[in-house]
């Protein structure tokens, strides 16, 4: 498994303003990392970052002290994103949604059977496994894109409010997936509005007004 750190990271998109300043962080191998903040702090652009979407203006992002320069490196270096916006194709199926990313990323077919039957199990999907997309309320879809970045069993899985269109139940169920993502190895960093979320978490990094501080 590997450690995932941000060094004195400033992040801005194009030749704008940094977003966020002197961003350091460490994430190491069964740590479960919650970044917080007000909408607007940066959340979504430090996780872009730690994927390898976006090149810090300064500073660096570290994968087991690799130096992070594009999002083909990061998959190859086994950093999974699950985005906000969830990332699925409207046009496939839930379970065509896991087994195609697990494919692209060199799984088998028998294990992308595998994997997406196991996957869409745990967020409690399996009786919409073979449902387009557009045929999913927005909580289901989130909870799709869950399945495909678990299933994808990365050493560094970044998930970006991956439970704002969810219900308390389902909430503590995908708390307790990163949970047991982190238990198996995996450094994992959860970007969330949610206190009881974060709190939940090992570590908390708090943005804002361009800072970062970590607060446990």
């Amino acid at each position: 498994m590997r450690t995932l750190e941000v060094v004195a990271a400033d992040v801005a998109y194009g030749d704008g303003v940094p977003v966020l300043r002197d961003v350091t962080v460490t994430v190491r191998p069964g740590e479960l990392l919650a970044v917080t903040g007000p909408s607007g702090a940066g959340k979504t652009t430090l996780l872009a970052a730690m994927a390898g979407l976006l090149r810090p203006a300064a500073g660096r992002v570290l994968v087991d002290g690799e130096e992070l320069r594009d999002r083909d490196q990061g998959v190859g270096l086994g950093v999974v994103l699950i985005p906000q916006e969830n990332g699925l194709a409207a046009i496939l199926t839930a379970a065509e949604n896991v087994a195609v990313a697990m494919i692209a990323t060199g799984g088998s077919t028998a294990d992308a059977r595998r994997g997406t039957s196991e996957s869409l199990e745990k967020v409690g999907l399996a009786a919409q496994a073979d449902q387009l997309i557009d045929e999913l309320s927005g909580g289901q879809q989130q909870r799709a894109a869950i399945a495909r970045g678990l299933a994808l069993h990365g050493d560094v899985l970044l998930a970006d409010e991956v439970t704002s269109e969810l219900d308390a139940a389902n909430r503590q169920k995908v708390i307790e997936l990163l949970r047991a993502e982190a238990a198996r190895g995996a450094a994992v960093v959860f970007a969330t509005h949610d206190p009881e979320a974060a709190a939940a978490c090992d570590h908390e990094l708090h943005l804002a007004d361009g800072d970062a501080t970590l607060l446990r």
